[in-house]
């Protein structure tokens, strides 16, 4: 996106408001859309200059305050918390209908650490308008986290309560996966005992179970619809290799085409740099015939 003034920016501002509009009312992809350009403009200036030209624009008020999201999240802290949020109420006065208010309102909450009971009320704002919202639930499952200031019993009580409920295939499918190379990396970052131990996490029990569902499902041709499954997908590959199994990565590699995502492959390294390498060890170890680690 450009970062000049003037009709450059009118015609950011144009772009945008097309993507958007386009999505109608397919939360999933609408939602997708609003997060990858909102976090790629949020220094721009576009958001800005969207919403004090429709001021009234659901989609205007929603991306601004998805960018200023991007950056808070980013930076650890909001410029106003307060105007964020009654954007997001006012954009879901104007379309009663759509979850992404409440989305954006659960990442405000990880920021300011609103409390347990006023999250809950928002949560449900959004899940009852598209149950299986998926960056409502990874909103969610970061609001909870040890790392924001929630617990890892926090996180386990969420993953036990939605694993019943939802559907494999599921936008929020890859919410328990997501939750386990968390902890995986946490343990990582503890250095020590807790380092060298970490591979441990997925030999057994409910963590195993949920890898090896998703290592037989997901790389199915036309089992994901959703618009982020190739970021779930590169959840699966790391998991898969951090599990010791990269030759049962590789069909999770060959599905992604070499399209990579920063997390969770950042965390040691350029992302693409890592997601090569052990795309390139799941290779050998398809070749050799062993899960390789």
């Amino acid at each position: 996106m450009s970062k000049r003034g003037g009709s450059g920016k009118s015609a950011d501002v144009a772009l945008v408001a097309t993507l958007l509009e386009e999505t109608g009312d397919d939360w999933d992809r609408r939602s997708h859309r609003t997060s990858v350009l909102a976090e790629a403009t949020a220094d721009t200036g576009v958001g800005s200059a969207w919403v004090a030209r429709e001021p009234d624009n659901a989609d205007a008020l929603v991306f601004h305050a998805w960018s200023q999201l991007a950056r808070g999240l980013r930076e650890g802290h909001l410029e106003d918390a307060g105007h964020l949020l009654s954007q997001c109420h006012q954009a879901a006065e104007l379309r009663p209908e759509d979850p992404l208010p409440w989305v954006v309102l659960i990442g405000v909450s990880r920021i300011e650490r609103y409390g347990m009971n006023d999250v809950n009320a928002v949560w449900r704002e959004a899940s009852t308008r598209d149950r299986w919202h998926r960056e409502a639930y990874l909103q969610m499952l970061a609001y909870l986290s040890p790392e924001e200031g929630g617990s890892s019993a926090s996180v386990l009580d969420f993953v036990d309560v939605v694993r019943a409920r939802i559907p494999a295939n599921a936008p929020c499918a890859a919410v328990e996966l997501t939750a386990a190379v968390r902890q995986y990396q946490g343990l990582l970052a503890q250095g020590g005992v807790r380092a060298m131990t970490a591979g441990q996490l997925w030999q057994g029990g409910q963590i195993a179970a949920a890898l090896e569902q998703a290592a037989s499902l997901w790389v199915k041709p036309g089992f994901f619809q959703h618009a982020a499954a190739a970021a779930d997908l590169n959840v699966l590959a790391y998991a898969l290799c951090a599990a010791g199994r990269a030759a049962d990565a590789h069909p999770v590699f060959e599905a992604l085409q070499g399209v990579v995502t920063p997390w969770p492959w950042d965390v040691d390294g350029p992302a693409v740099q890592r997601f090569e390498q052990h795309m390139g060890k799941s290779e050998r170890g398809r070749q050799g015939g062993i899960g390789g680690a």
